[in-house]
Order: structure tokens, then sequence, then C-alpha cells
């Protein structure tokens, strides 16, 4: 009996210290890792939460690019660190979601290495040209990739991710041929059709509309369901012969695998206050991105499905990712 007794005991005081850990949350700095260069979706986010999670509990959040891989780097990184809530990944879930379909040596499992905490917020993407481009609409963009298979470069950040699916998509539901030109970043992936080194790209909204506004890209449709708010005049991909056709930057923030769910319960809670507090929504809206919200096991659900749905579209489309 000595033998179980010690076993009992001691693993009631880990269960004894981890629910004290977690009623004390948050005692120390968090690190809120971003795993894209700085000036993207992910990163703009990031820098505008913090701020709110700091005010809230009186610890600083500080936020920390480690770019690579097409945010695998990044993702690796938060899946091995230790669970206890102060190291989490603000990322575009809907590029680590496709990431199985395409890294076939990924370092982590995404079905068991990570926590997920909350929904962030859907940015739609945009289809943008150089204005150099000569296609006013989606129609003419179309036919002008037709007329020149492979010559038109699509920038994408990085190989793989969301902005390049939602170009395959696109590419395999209208015939057109393009090659895939992949950045850093999404901001790196702007960067480059505003320098004239890309033709075209597929980016979130978030990162791509100032320069929209600014002159320097021309806007063709937004990926999402129905237009936008911010940008009335401007069409969806779907209006323009592709039903049902929406992509797009959906963010969320995620830990490792293992965090206390009360620490889990905290961090949805404040996350999902800050988000819905009305001064972000407004400042969300006017960027071209909506909050959104839900439990940890929505986004569970959510990861799931979106998962399966990017494996059938990778398979369909026949490329080899390298």
């Amino acid at each position: 009996m000595r033998p179980f007794r010690s076993m009992l005991l001691a693993a009631t005081l880990a269960a004894l210290a981890g629910a004290a850990g977690a009623q004390s949350y948050p005692n120390k700095p968090i690190r809120l890792i971003v795993p894209y260069a700085a000036g993207g979706t992910s990163d703009i986010l990031a820098r505008q939460i913090g701020p709110k999670l700091t005010e809230a509990w009186g610890q600083p959040v500080i936020v920390e690019n480690k770019p690579g891989a097409n945010g695998n780097v990044g993702a690796d990184f938060v899946a091995k660190s230790a669970p206890d809530g102060y190291t989490l990944l603000l990322t575009d879930l809907g590029g680590l979601v496709i990431s199985p379909s395409v890294y076939p040596k990924l370092p982590f499992d995404l079905s068991k290495d990570f926590s997920p905490v909350v929904m962030v917020s859907y940015s739609p993407h945009v289809l943008a040209v150089h204005p150099a481009v000569a296609a006013k609409d989606v129609s003419e963009l179309i036919a002008l990739a037709k007329a020149n298979p492979g010559k038109l470069n699509f920038a994408v950040s990085g190989i793989g991710g969301a902005p390049q699916l939602a170009g395959i998509e696109f590419a395999q539901r209208t015939g057109v041929n393009w090659t895939y030109i992949p950045y850093k970043g999404g901001s790196d992936a702007v960067t480059a059709v505003v320098g004239g080194q890309a033709d075209v790209l597929f980016n979130g909204m978030l990162a791509t509309w100032p320069s929209v506004t600014g002159g320097k890209l021309r806007a063709l449709a937004i990926s999402s369901a129905q237009r936008v708010p911010s940008a009335p005049n401007t069409p969806t991909v779907a209006e323009n012969g592709l039903p049902g056709f929406e992509t797009g930057s959906f963010q969320g923030v995620i830990g490792p695998a293992g965090i206390p769910r009360e620490t889990v319960g905290k961090l949805n809670a404040e996350l999902t206050k800050a988000l819905n507090a009305a001064d972000m929504k407004e400042r969300f809206a006017k960027q071209g991105t909506e909050v959104r919200t839900g439990t940890p096991e929505s986004l569970g659900a959510w990861m799931k499905a979106e998962q399966a749905r990017w494996a059938k579209v990778v398979k369909e489309s026949g490329i080899k990712f390298e």
C-alpha cells in the first residue's frame, strides 16, 4: 500500500499545484508568438490585442515574431513550450490547418500538440493586382491568365499557406494557370506586387487594403460570402461566377497541449471580452475585419473540419509543394 499511497499523494499535490497556478494566472509576462514577419495580419492583430490583456491583467504581453516555413517554425516553438499559458500563438489558423496536407514531415501533430483557446477574427482575402496589369475585373484577369498560361506571377505568403490555397482553388474553378512565388509573409507578398516583382495575389484584407486605398494595388474582388461594409463597391469572388467561394485569414489564439482547463477558460474569457469591446470591433470593422470568437471546443471543431476541407483541395490540385 505504501507505494500506492505515495503515488496518490504525488498526484494530489500535482493537481493542487495546477489548480493554484491557474487561480493565480497570470502572474508574469505572457509571450504572444506571431509566426510571421512584422506587418502582416497576425502581427497587426497581436499588437492591438496585447495592450488590452496588459490593461486587464497588469502583466506585460510581449509580441515576438518567429517567421519561417509558412508559420510552422513559430507553431513548433509554441507546441514545445511549457503548457502553463505563458507562451501562446496568434496565427492564421487557415494556414496552420493546411500545413499537414502540404508538409508531410511537420515537427508537430496539429491534433495532439495544441490547446485551442479562441477564434479571433475573419478577414477575407483580397484578390488584387499591380495597377499595370491589364485587368480591371475578375473576368478580364481570367482572360489574361488564360491567354498567358504560367506567365502571371502570383505572390503568396509562404508555400502552402491559405493565400496560395485560395489561388489554387480559384485556378481549379476557372481553369487558369499562374506561377506561385513564395514570400516570408503577407506584408512581403504585398510589397512584391506593389513593387511590380509579382502581378497578382490573394491576401488578408487587413494587411492589403491600405495599399488598395493608397492606389498602389487594384482590388478586383473580395473572398467573403457577402460584400464587406468598408468596401461596398468591391464585388465578391462568388459574384463573379464562383458561387460558394469563401476564403480568408481566420486568426486565432492557441497554446501548447496540456494547458490547465481553468487557464484556458481565463484566456478565452478575457480575449473574448477584449475583442468584443466596442472600440476593438469598430477598429476591426474599419480594417475590413470581423471579430469572431467562441469557445475553445468550437475552435477545435472548426480546425478539424477545415483541415479535412483543404486536404481535399490539395489532393485534387495535384500540386507538389516543396
